[in-house]
């Protein structure tokens, strides 16, 4: 099958069967988090003024984001998965605003199908695409976008799924945990001088969490919209 990685936020895609979006630090690690703690649906703001004018019109719509990594003033949430891991959303809409994935995603919008994941659910992600989209047509061009535009983290991620894709599993999980590690976007959350950013957020990051539901991305709405999509738990 046609896979392409592409790495970066800001990128023009010729029209795909599969886009899948990636950004393991951490915004799609705290929407997987978001889905497990009940929320009905992530709509992704490209800025920070679509992101306010989206909370007028529903003001029981939860703010979360960060600029620079860092918290948003009059936002109830952050980036941060330790942070939203007690938060029950359960009934609630997120509305995301993020520097890298949610551009990359919005960037992405001419496929068929687009997924969006960080490293805790991109096993059960590839598996859905292998099982579900890939079966009848092997042909099927695939984009993994890689969503920081330097960091190793989204960079591995990729490359891990795309093993999978491929049958070849030449990258372990444990391989791809240790570049996400050591990648530049995590350097910030292990310097003291920065506490602004939790050391703990790594260690959310870096969990595979077996789950019975990918992240689509409802491409039919007034505003794109993640959606908790039901697949049954896979054997991995």
């Amino acid at each position: 099958m046609p896979i392409k990685i592409i790495q970066g936020h800001h990128h023009t895609l010729d029209a795909s069967h599969i886009n899948v979006v990636i950004d393991v630090i951490r915004a799609f690690t705290v929407a997987h988090y978001a889905f497990i703690n009940g929320v009905q649906g992530i709509i992704l703001a490209g800025t920070l003024d679509d992101a306010l004018r989206l909370k007028k019109i529903d003001p029981d719509f939860l703010l979360a984001g960060e600029i620079q990594g860092l918290p948003i003033p009059g936002f109830e949430l952050d980036n941060s998965p330790v942070r939203l891991h007690n938060f029950d959303l359960r009934e609630k809409f997120l509305i995301q605003k993020t520097t890298n994935g949610v551009t990359a995603t919005l960037n992405a919008l001419s496929t068929e199908h687009l997924f969006v994941t960080g490293f805790t659910n991109a096993r059960t992600t590839a598996a859905f695409i292998k099982r579900y989209l890939l079966k009848e047509d092997d042909d099927m061009m695939i984009n993994l976008i890689a969503s920081h535009p330097s960091g190793d983290d989204d960079l591995a991620c990729a490359q891990y799924i795309a093993e999978i894709l491929q049958d070849t599993n030449r990258i372990s999980a444990e391989d791809t945990i240790e570049r996400i590690r050591k990648s530049e976007a995590a350097g910030k959350f292990y310097d003291h001088e920065k506490p602004e950013f939790l050391q703990e957020d790594i260690s959310f990051c870096i969990k595979e969490i077996p789950s019975d539901f990918v992240m689509k991305v409802n491409l039919n709405k007034n505003h794109p919209l993640i959606e908790r999509f039901q697949v049954g738990v896979f054997n991995h």
